[in-house]
């Protein structure tokens, strides 16, 4: 096994420790506090017993920082569609049909494959493991827009914007009918459903199960049966957009677990081999976490969707 690295240094700012070190190392907190609880930092030749310590400024610190464990994942020349990378982070236009984390059924091709080949060990690794730091996903057949950190200040940074819901998301998805109205916003809390556990749901009111989710959408173009319509997010909750159009009677356009394809439009799917939910993340925006940048990322909508716009628009 390889021996632990060391960090040494001297942090000049009176505050809280762990908010320290991860400012003095780039180091996300989370981390800190675990190497803390492990016995691995010393501060000023002390062993530093608590995270939320308060320092004068001025101490020193010795971090023996253990190698990341390995990840069980294969490295795979994948090719991305890469919107924009640097040291700390990258963007990424993920297709439909990729999956972004390795699981049970999908354990290769996946985006995490393919990052671990692209950037050859750079990536993030949120609490000592070597894995890439995917904050956020979207789903197997959704495409469109993913950032993923590769330093875990980069990570820490992302995940607290998440976490706060100052992301910025939108999506554009073809769904069954006409909304009406043709702009508004859907919320409640959304959980696993009592009827199939593998399915999400809005929860009823007064439920405490789940997570408080809002989805604001816009019909963008009136179709035949169909419309396509903006949908921005203000939380991120697992299949949010598709359960939430379902719920208010218009389910995207082939979505397997939650729409109810119309009568009309199955011909002009079927038609089409489309055979995923209509659903594309096309817009991302947030603030650099190293350099504090306002960052706003836009992805064209695919020729899948594209072409099935133009087949019900006629």
């Amino acid at each position: 096994m390889s021996a632990p690295e060391v960090l040494t240094g001297t942090l000049e700012n009176p505050g809280r420790l762990d908010k320290a070190l991860a400012e003095a190392t780039g180091l996300s907190r989370e981390r800190v506090k675990g190497l803390i609880a492990d016995g691995a930092v010393a501060i000023s030749g002390k062993p530093a017993k608590s995270a939320s310590a308060k320092l004068a400024g001025g101490e020193s610190y010795r971090i023996d920082l253990p190698p990341p464990e390995p990840l069980e994942t294969i490295a795979q020349d994948i090719p991305l569609d890469l919107v924009f990378e640097d040291e700390n982070l990258l963007v990424v236009n993920k297709p439909a049909g990729m999956v972004v984390h390795p699981a049970a059924g999908n354990p290769d091709g996946t985006l995490v494959n393919a990052l671990l080949h692209h950037c050859k060990g750079q990536l993030s690794g949120i609490n000592g493991v070597a894995r890439p730091g995917i904050v956020h996903r979207i789903d197997k057949d959704t495409s469109g827009l993913l950032v993923v950190a590769k330093s875990d200040a980069a990570h820490e940074g992302l995940a607290r914007q998440f976490a706060d819901h100052s992301i910025t998301r939108r999506y554009l998805a073809v769904c069954a009918g006409h909304p009406n109205p043709a702009s508004g916003t859907v919320s409640g809390r959304l959980g696993r459903s009592d009827k199939d556990r593998k399915k999400m749901a809005v929860l009823p009111d007064g439920s405490t199960r789940g997570k408080h989710a809002v989805t604001h959408y816009e019909t963008v173009r009136l179709l035949n049966h169909a419309a396509l319509i903006e949908c921005r997010l203000e939380t991120g909750r697992t299949h949010q957009v598709r359960v939430h159009c379902a719920s208010i009677g218009h389910a995207l356009l082939g979505d397997p677990v939650y729409g109810r394809t119309p009568k009309p439009l199955r011909a002009v799917l079927d038609r089409l081999k489309f055979a995923r939910q209509a659903l594309h993340a096309a817009r991302l925006g947030f603030i650099h976490p190293i350099s504090g940048e306002s960052l706003d990322f836009r992805a064209e909508l695919p020729p899948d969707m594209v072409e099935l716009i133009d087949e019900t628009a006629r």
